[in-house]
């Protein structure tokens, strides 16, 4: 089957760092199901592991964790969905990923894709939504329930890309909290706000300033998307005591942070990644496949929107590499996906 893949960590600048290949097609056994994929999209988790998967690969390291698609085959363990049946999911880390006209996956990870969504609008969103929903409802321990919610506020930096897109629409639309976002140019300011924020202030100026100039001195949660170290001191100025945080960007072994600004104010300090539970093949794995069933059902009510705003075309090398490019610039607005054809 036709695939993209990695054999040699290189930079977006060299035409080579994605290949066009051919490798053998999956079988389904135990739990997992084929996947004939429809559409993909990409995440930053791409990029890192592009860079890291090493030199003179003797088999390519397929990359792509964000998939739409139909069951092909199950395998023999399986009780959650039959061939034919219309697909979203994020998938595994640790596994070869979607970037092929075929694809294996744990279906306790796997969701019903949205009727009301296209393949590619449905691709666009399984990883983000999972990282937001555990980084909200999860880490965060945030009610779901908007009435035990009242009066409390949220600030969300780095608002404006893939995570930051859900995140605002389940604060706000879900858990009806006073959703503060964070983004530093116009059309990402645009964004946030058709993404349900109630306000929208600039991280690029302390954040404390900034939240004032709202309203507010301090906030109940911080979900942080980007620049961990960089607003450290910020966030620790602007929560509020015995609040809570949630990470999902490592901090540089150069970038040291003092966790002892949080101890007066007793704040939980947390951490999402979501590949933890299909990594470590948790008890609790199968609450991923749920979740995405509960945000199927979110789409299709329109209580939740899709966040593509960009189609790289079809799926193969160049174009994959020029998605790559995009997401590397540090200029995507919500979610890009590319497609294969059927």
């Amino acid at each position: 089957m036709k695939a993209v893949g990695v054999l040699n960590s290189l930079p977006v600048t060299d035409a080579s760092a994605l290949v066009d290949v051919d490798i053998p097609k999956p079988e389904a056994q135990g739990r997992d199901l084929l996947v004939r994929v429809h559409a993909v999209s990409v995440n930053p988790v791409d990029t890192k592991i592009r860079m890291a998967a090493g030199s003179r690969l003797e088999q390519p390291r397929i990359l792509g964790w964000d998939c739409a698609g139909v069951v092909e085959a199950v395998g023999s363990d399986c009780t959650l969905f039959k061939p034919g049946d219309e697909v979203f999911y994020a998938g595994d880390v640790t596994r070869a990923g979607c970037d092929s006209e075929f694809h294996l996956v744990d279906e306790r990870i796997v969701g019903r894709k949205p009727a009301s969504l296209t393949f590619e609008d449905a691709a666009a969103m399984p990883l983000t939504t999972v990282t937001a929903w555990e980084a909200l409802f999860e880490r965060m321990a945030i009610n779901p329930d908007p009435a035990g919610n009242q009066g409390k506020s949220i600030l969300i930096i780095g608002a404006g890309g893939g995570v930051g897109s859900i995140a605002v629409q389940l604060a706000k639309k879900v858990a009806g909290l006073t959703v503060i976002a964070t983004a530093s140019r116009p059309e990402t300011v645009k964004w946030c706000k058709e993404m349900g924020a109630d306000h929208v202030i600039n991280h690029r100026e302390p954040l404390a300033d900034e939240c004032k100039q709202v309203g507010f001195n301090t906030v109940t949660y911080i979900l942080c998307l980007v620049g961990t170290a960089q607003h450290w001191h910020g966030m620790a100025d602007v929560i509020q005591p015995q609040g809570r945080i949630c990470l999902i960007v490592d901090t540089e072994s150069n970038q040291p942070v003092n966790l002892n600004l949080f101890k007066p104010k007793s704040v939980t300090i947390s951490w999402e990644f979501m590949f933890t539970r299909s990594r470590f093949q948790t008890p609790d794995m199968a609450h991923q496949g749920v979740l995405l069933n509960e945000a199927s059902r979110m789409f299709e009510a329109g209580m939740l929107r899709h966040t593509r705003t960009e189609h790289f075309g079809e799926l193969n090398a160049a174009n994959l590499l020029n998605a790559h490019r995009k997401l590397e610039s540090g200029t995507m607005i919500g979610k890009l996906v590319l497609s294969l054809p059927q």
